[in-house]
C-alpha cells in the first residue's frame, strides 16, 4: 500500500484530465418508452405463482446484474443463486417466511464484499496491462496508487483514523476526498455498490416479464452461515424472483410529493 506521507494532492489531477484514447464507443439507438415501462411495472411482489423463470433469463439477468456502474470498476459484489432445495427452504426460514420468500420461484442473496477490492484491482491491472487493452496511462496510474491509497484501511482497520485525520487536515485548505477511511466507510461503500447492482437485477428481470422483491428483513448471521460466508462479507439484500400472483401486489404504488425529494439549486 502506498503510505500516508505519499497522500499528495496533485495525484488528483489524474480526475482532472482528459485521458488520450483511441476507444471510441457510440451511443447506440435507446426507446425511452420502454425503459419507463419497467421501471414504473416494477414493484415488490409479495406473492408469486407458480410459474417458474427459465434458466436462460435467470443467467442474463444475474450478467445484467454485473453490469451496473461501481466504484473504480472493483465490483465489490457477489450474487448467491440459491439452487438446493433444502438451502432454499433454510433462506426462507431465515427471511422470516415472508411470502416474497416463501412463494418465490428464485432467491438470490445480493453480498457486499469489504475485502476483495485488492484482488479485483489486481485483476483489472492484468487486463488493463494488456496490450489489447488500449487502456490510458492515467487509468493504469489510478489502479496502481490510487486505489491502494484510497481504499487500503492496513491491518486490522488501524489505518482508518489516520486516513480521517490526515483528510480532514488536508480538507481545511484544498478540495480533498474524505473516504473511505475506516471498515464502517468501506462498510457504506461496499452496500452502495452492491445496491446499484441490485438495481439492475430487478429491472432486469421485469424486462424480461418477471417480478421480484428485495428483502432486508432476514437474519444476516444465518444466511451467512448457510452460505459459508466469511465476516467480511455482508449479505446486502436477498432479491427474490418469479411471476406476480394476481394478489401478489398488496396496493397501488404510493410516493410522497417529489417536491420533498427531488430539488434544483
Amino acid at each position: 500500500m502506498v503510505p500516508m506521507s505519499k497522500l499528495n494532492p496533485s495525484e488528483l489531477g489524474v480526475f482532472q484530465s482528459i485521458p488520450a484514447t483511441k476507444h471510441v464507443e457510440p451511443a447506440i439507438a435507446t426507446d425511452p418508452a420502454a425503459f419507463e415501462a419497467v421501471v414504473r411495472s416494477r414493484r415488490s411482489t409479495r406473492v408469486f405463482d407458480d410459474t417458474p423463470v427459465p434458466e436462460l433469463v435467470m443467467r442474463q439477468c444475474l450478467e445484467l446484474a454485473t453490469l451496473a456502474p461501481n466504484s473504480s470498476n472493483l465490483q465489490c459484489w457477489e450474487f448467491y443463486w440459491v439452487r438446493d432445495e433444502s438451502k432454499k427452504k433454510e433462506l426462507v426460514k431465515y427471511c422470516l417466511g415472508q411470502p416474497a420468500a416463501a412463494t418465490a420461484q428464485e432467491l438470490i442473496v445480493c453480498v457486499a464484499r469489504l475485502d476483495t477490492w485488492r484482488r479485483n484491482s489486481r485483476l483489472l491491472l492484468e487486463q488493463l496491462e494488456s496490450q489489447q487493452s488500449g487502456a490510458p496511462a492515467s487509468m493504469l496510474h489510478y489502479h496502481r496508487k490510487i486505489v491502494p491509497l484510497a481504499y487500503g484501511q492496513g491491518p486490522f482497520n488501524l489505518l482508518g483514523p489516520l486516513k480521517k485525520l490526515a483528510m480532514a487536515i488536508l480538507g481545511l485548505t484544498r478540495v480533498t476526498p474524505r473516504g473511505p477511511a475506516g471498515k464502517s466507510d468501506m462498510r457504506v461503500w461496499a452496500h452502495k455498490t452492491t445496491a446499484l447492482a441490485c438495481e439492475n437485477l430487478m429491472l432486469s428481470l421485469r424486462a424480461f416479464g418477471f417480478d421480484s422483491c428485495p428483502m432486508e428483513g432476514m437474519d444476516e448471521r444465518r444466511i451467512q452461515k448457510l452460505l459459508g460466508l466469511p465476516r467480511t462479507a455482508e449479505v446486502c439484500m436477498v432479491v427474490s424472483a418469479g411471476k406476480r400472483a394476481t394478489h401478489g401486489i398488496y396496493t397501488k404504488q404510493f410516493r410522497l410529493d417529489k417536491s420533498l425529494f427531488v430539488f434544483e439549486v
